[in-house]
C-alpha cells in the first residue's frame, strides 16, 4: 500500500509538473469577471433597496387622493399692511365642461402642448422624464420639468410648489394612484377645468368665453392654440394685456401641433398669420368687475405668479401684502370723481403708484379712471409711456454727479445746440428759447433740454444706461434722445416711483413690490420681499434731491408744492412730432403725456396722465397740471398727522459759495457782490479750485488833492494811481455840505476842474478806480469855498483893523518892539489837502444837499 500510495503521489507530482505554470501576479480573467458581475449585482440590489427605501420615505407623507380637491380649487386670502384681510381670490369664475363636450381640435392643441403621449403612459412619461433628467444634470435641478397632464392635476390639487426631489416623488406616486383610480378621459376633464387661465378664471371653457365670447365648439384653430398655450404662464400670455407674448406662444403651439401630426403645415402657417387681437373680445364689451382694490389685487396676482409655481386661485394661500387701505381708497376716490381734480372728460386716464420710500413697498395703485373691464389694463403697472423730463435725474444729472462728481453749481450753457449724430440734428427747449449759462440746479428746475443733453454727453451713454438700469428702468439700448425722455419702449409709474425712491432713500433701491410673505397650506412661510441694494453714492442721492426741491419751489413743478412739507420732484411732458400734429389736427402746445414724480422721506409717488388713444385725444396746456395736482393731493393726504423729516446732508457733501455765470464754476471772492453769489453743494474734496477775480478790488487812487482858485472860482481836483493802469478809469462823485453824492464824470485822466462852485460850500469828492465789474475802495478829499463878505462885515472889519493899529502903536510906544508875524492866516483862503484837513473857511449858508451847480468842464461865469 505504501508503494502504491507513493506511486500515486509521484503520479500527482508528475501531472502537476506537466501543467503550465501561472505567471506571478496574474489572475484568471474568467474569475475576475465573475467577481465584478457579483459585485454589480450586489450593488444593484443595494441600490434598488436604497432607492425603494428612499422613495418610500419621500412618499410616506403624501396626501390621500381627494376627489373634491381634484375638482374644486381652494381660494387664497389677501391681508393688508396691518394684517387685516381685505380680499379673497378664488375660482368663483368657472364654467365646467364635460369630456364629451371638448372638441377634438381643443384636445389636440392641449395634448400637443402639454403631454402628447398622455394616452400611452401610466401617469409618468419615461421618455420625457429622461430628457428632463439630462437637462437637469447639465443645466441644474429644476431647469426643465417632465410633468404629464396627470402629474399636473395632482400637483395643482395636493402638493406645494417647491421644486424638490421629495415633492417630485410624491407627485409621481399620486399620479400612479390617480391613473389606477380614474380613466384617462376623467383625468383630462379634471385638467381642462382646473387650469388657471388669468382674468381670475379657471378652465378652458371659461377662458373661451372671456377672450373670444365663444363656446369651445365655435373656436377656430388659432384660438384653440392660444388657449392651449396659456396655462404655462397665464399672466404673461394674457392676450388682453400682452398680445405680443400671446401670439408668440400661440405660434409655438401651432408648430407643435404640426410636428406631432395634428395639423398640416399649410394649416399651421395660415393660423400663424392671423393677428391675435383680430378675434378678441373688444375692451368695451368685456365683463365688468366689482372687486375692491382691483388694480392692487391685479398686481398681487402677477407678483405671486412670478414668485414660483403658484396658483393664487386654487392653492389656498395666505398672502401678506403691502397695501395701505386708507391710501388705496383715497387714490380710487381721486381718480373716479371730480371732487379732487376736475378732469376734462371721461376718456382722460391716469396711472398712480404710491410707495414707501424706504422699503419699496407699494402702498396704493391707481390703475386708471372709470375702469369697466374686469382685470382691465392697469395704467400704474402695465403702461409703457415716454417719461419726458422726469427721466433727467435718472439719465442725465444723476450719472453726472455719480461718475463726474459735478456739484449742484456746475455751469452748463443753454445755447443753440445739436445732437452728435451725423446730421447734427438740433435740440430745442420747450419754449424754443435759450437762457445762456446756468447752474445744473437751475437747468433742472426750469427743465431745460440743452443742458440735459450736455450732461448725458459728458457722462457717456453706457454709464448713463447702467445707472438707470440699477434704478429699475429696463433699458435695452440708449440714444442721445433719451436725455429728454424720448425712450423707445417707455416706462410705467411703478418703475418711475421705484427709481425716484432711491434718491429719497440715500441711494438704496428696493424693487417695488406688493407682497411681503406667502404662507402655504402646510404653514410654510416664504419671505418674498426683495432686498435693498446700494445703487448710487449718498452724495448723488442728496444733491439730486436738493435740486429737485428747487423744481417745486421756483421751477416747473410749483403746482405740486406742499407748504410745510419737505418734498422733491420733477415734471415731465412729451411732444408730438410735426407730422403727427399735422395729420391729426393737434394744436401747438398740446402734449400726449404729462408726468409728475416726487417724494418725501416717507412716501414716493409717480403719476402719469394722458389718453389711451394719443392721436385721437391730447392734453391741452391747462390739463397738463393735473398730474401735479393729483400728486399734491395724494401726498398731502398720506402725510397728514405724520412726521416727515427733511433730507439730511451726508458727510460726503459740503456747501460752497459760487459766483454766478462762471464757466467753469468758480468760488466767489470776498469782493463778489452778494446778489452774484449762489450757495450750492459739492462732493467733499471736489469743490472748485479757482476763486473768481471778476470782482476783485483794484488799487485805490492815492494823494487826492482839492484846492480852490478864487480868481477862476474853480476847484482843482487831482490824484495819483500806483496800480496797473491798463483799462482803468476813475469815477468821480461829489457832494456839497454832506448832501447826496452825484457822479461828476468817469475819466481816464488823473485830474479835473470843477467850475462855478458855490461860495461858502464844503465839497467832498470821492475817486474810485473801475475796470469792467471791478472797483477799488474810494479815495476822498474835501475843500471849502470862501463865503462872500457883506458891507456890515467890511465896516466891522475896518473898525477892527483901526483898533488893531492903535494897539500895535501903543505896544510900540510901550516896548519899542514890533511883532514879525500876525496871529493867524486869512480864514477864507480855501486851500485843502489830500486828507481834507485844510482850513475849512466859512461854510456860508449853503444848505445840505445843494446840487452841484455845473457839470465838469463848464467855464466860470463872467
Amino acid at each position: 500500500m505504501a508503494d502504491q500510495y507513493q506511486s500515486r503521489e509521484e503520479r500527482r507530482k508528475q501531472l502537476a509538473a506537466k501543467k503550465p505554470k501561472k505567471g506571478k501576479g496574474k489572475k484568471s480573467p474568467r474569475g475576475t469577471f465573475k467577481k465584478i458581475f457579483l459585485v454589480l449585482i450586489a450593488l444593484g440590489i443595494i441600490g434598488m433597496l436604497t432607492g425603494v427605501a428612499t422613495f418610500a420615505f419621500m412618499v410616506k407623507d403624501t396626501p390621500k387622493l381627494d376627489e373634491a380637491q381634484l375638482r374644486d380649487p381652494i381660494s387664497s386670502k389677501l391681508y393688508d399692511i396691518n394684517g387685516k384681510e381685505f380680499a379673497e381670490v378664488g375660482s368663483v369664475n368657472r364654467d365646467y365642461v364635460a369630456y364629451e363636450d371638448i372638441p377634438e381640435l381643443v384636445e389636440s392643441a392641449i395634448l400637443a402642448t402639454e403631454d402628447v403621449r398622455f394616452y400611452d403612459h401610466n401617469g409618468i412619461d419615461v421618455i420625457r422624464l429622461g430628457g428632463a433628467v439630462i437637462a437637469n444634470i447639465t443645466d441644474g435641478f429644476g431647469s426643465e420639468g417632465a410633468s404629464t397632464i396627470t402629474q399636473q392635476v395632482v400637483k395643482n390639487s395636493f402638493l406645494e410648489f417647491d421644486k424638490t426631489l421629495s415633492r417630485k416623488a410624491q407627485e409621481a406616486w399620486l399620479a400612479f394612484q390617480l391613473e389606477r383610480k380614474y380613466t384617462k378621459q376623467e383625468i383630462f376633464e379634471m385638467y381642462v377645468n382646473k387650469i388657471y387661465m388669468s382674468e381670475k378664471s379657471h378652465g378652458i371653457l371659461t377662458a373661451s368665453k372671456i377672450y373670444f365670447d365663444k363656446e369651445l365648439s365655435e373656436l377656430q384653430l388659432h384660438e384653440a392654440a392660444l388657449l392651449a398655450g396659456m396655462p404655462q404662464s397665464p399672466e404673461n400670455y394674457n392676450p388682453f394685456k400682452h398680445p405680443d407674448n400671446a401670439e408668440k406662444r400661440r405660434n409655438i403651439v401651432l408648430s407643435l401641433m404640426n410636428q406631432h401630426g395634428f395639423i398640416t403645415k399649410d394649416e399651421m402657417q395660415a393660423a400663424q398669420a392671423i393677428p391675435v387681437e383680430s378675434s378678441l373680445v373688444k375692451a368695451e364689451n368685456r365683463e365688468t368687475g366689482e372687486d375692491q382694490y382691483d388694480a392692487f389685487v391685479d398686481a398681487v396676482i402677477e407678483e405671486v405668479q412670478a414668485q414660483g409655481d403658484f396658483d393664487i386661485f386654487s392653492d389656498g394661500l395666505h398672502i401678506y401684502t403691502t397695501l395701505d387701505q386708507d391710501a388705496q381708497t383715497h387714490v380710487e376716490h381721486m381718480l373716479n370723481s371730480n371732487e379732487v381734480v376736475q378732469f376734462p372728460d371721461d376718456e382722460f386716464q391716469a396711472g398712480i403708484t404710491l410707495l414707501d420710500t424706504k422699503t419699496g413697498e407699494v402702498r396704493a395703485l391707481g390703475g386708471g379712471r372709470n375702469q369697466q373691464a374686469k382685470r382691465g389694463f392697469n395704467y400704474a403697472v402695465d403702461t409703457q409711456r415716454q417719461p419726458g423730463s422726469t427721466i433727467k435725474p435718472i439719465l442725465d444729472y444723476g450719472p453726472a454727479i455719480e461718475y463726474l462728481q459735478w456739484g449742484t453749481y456746475h455751469t452748463l450753457d443753454d445755447k443753440p445746440y445739436t445732437y452728435s449724430d451725423p446730421k447734427k440734428t438740433p435740440i430745442n427747449n420747450w419754449d424754443n428759447k435759450h437762457m445762456g449759462p446756468m447752474s445744473m440746479r437751475e437747468a433742472l428746475a426750469k427743465s431745460r433740454n440743452v443742458p440735459a443733453l450736455q450732461a448725458l454727453q459728458a457722462v457717456g451713454l453706457n454709464k448713463a444706461k447702467d445707472f438707470a438700469v440699477k434704478l429699475g428702468i429696463p433699458l435695452e439700448e440708449i440714444h442721445e434722445s433719451y436725455a429728454i425722455g424720448g425712450l423707445d419702449k417707455g416706462v410705467s409709474p411703478l418703475e418711475m416711483a421705484g427709481a425716484y425712491s432711491a434718491f429719497g432713500n440715500n441711494g438704496f433701491y428696493t424693487k417695488p413690490h406688493t407682497v411681503k410673505m406667502i404662507e402655504l397650506r402646510d404653514g410654510t412661510k416664504l419671505d418674498t420681499a426683495p432686498e435693498s441694494q446700494v445703487v448710487m453714492k449718498d452724495y448723488t442721492a442728496f444733491m439730486i434731491t436738493d435740486m429737485l426741491k428747487s423744481v417745486l419751489s421756483n421751477g416747473t413743478g410749483q403746482a405740486a408744492n406742499i407748504p410745510n412739507l419737505h418734498v422733491a420732484g420733477k415734471t415731465g411732458t412729451t411732444n408730438y412730432s410735426s407730422d403727427v400734429k399735422k395729420a391729426n389736427g393737434i394744436p401747438n402746445g398740446a402734449v400726449p403725456d404729462a408726468w409728475f414724480a416726487g417724494y418725501t422721506t416717507n412716501y414716493t409717488a409717480a403719476v402719469w396722465t394722458g389718453y389711451e388713444n394719443q392721436k385721437k385725444n391730447y392734453i391741452n396746456s391747462k390739463d397738463q397740471k393735473i398730474a401735479q395736482q393729483l400728486f399734491k393731493n395724494l401726498m398731502t393726504h398720506v402725510s397728514k398727522g405724520k412726521e416727515t423729516a427733511d433730507f439730511t446732508v451726508p458727510k460726503t457733501v459740503e456747501k460752497v459759495a459760487i459766483e454766478k455765470g462762471t464757466i467753469p464754476a468758480k468760488l466767489a471772492s470776498e469782493f463778489t457782490p452778494e446778489d452774484q453769489v449762489i450757495y450750492e453743494y459739492a462732493v467733499k474734496g471736489n469743490r472748485p479750485n479757482q476763486v473768481s477775480d471778476r470782482y476783485d478790488r483794484l488799487d485805490s487812487p492815492s494823494n487826492a488833492n482839492a484846492s480852490y482858485e478864487q480868481a477862476s472860482n474853480e476847484i482843482v481836483l487831482s490824484w495819483d494811481y500806483n496800480g496797473k493802469a491798463d483799462g482803468v478809469q476813475f469815477q468821480v462823485n461829489a457832494s456839497i455840505n454832506g448832501g447826496a453824492a452825484q457822479q461828476l464824470t468817469v475819466t481816464g485822466e488823473k485830474s479835473m476842474r470843477v467850475a462855478n462852485v458855490v461860495a461858502g460850500g464844503t465839497y467832498t469828492f470821492t475817486i474810485t478806480a473801475i475796470k469792467g465789474e471791478q472797483s477799488s475802495e474810494p479815495a476822498s478829499v474835501s475843500v471849502s469855498v470862501p463865503a462872500p463878505v457883506t458891507e456890515e462885515e467890511e465896516f466891522e472889519e475896518g473898525e477892527d483893523e483901526q483898533g488893531r493899529n492903535r494897539e500895535e502903536e501903543h505896544e510900540e510906544d510901550d516896548d519899542g518892539d514890533q511883532s514879525d508875524e500876525g496871529e493867524g492866516d486869512n480864514p477864507g483862503n480855501g486851500n485843502g489837502n489830500g486828507n481834507g484837513n485844510g482850513n475849512p473857511g466859512d461854510p456860508g449858508t449853503q444848505p445840505p444837499g445843494q446840487p452841484i451847480p455845473n457839470p465838469p468842464g463848464t467855464p466860470p461865469s463872467p
